[in-house]
């Protein structure tokens, strides 16, 4: 199995500002805040997060085929 990556660019769709964060472990982050132009950033339907949905590296479950954020 591989190394588990814990750090993501997110992009904002809005206004394209890219900033790399680290993915949390224990729990989901449903929204984020763009640092640019603060626009609150939810997951697009059928994601379970925003780094699934606008980050360059889904979230950790979904990295180690379970499903998101304790899903089964």
């Amino acid at each position: 199995m591989s190394a588990i990556i814990l750090e993501s660019v997110l992009t904002c769709p809005h206004c394209g500002f890219a900033k790399q964060e680290v993915m949390p472990t224990d729990a989901c982050q449903f929204f984020y805040e763009c640092d640019r132009c603060k626009t609150l950033l939810r997951p697009n339907p059928g994601d379970c997060c925003v780094f699934c949905s606008f980050g360059s590296v889904k979230c950790p479950p979904i990295q180690e085929q379970r499903g998101c954020c304790g899903a089964a």
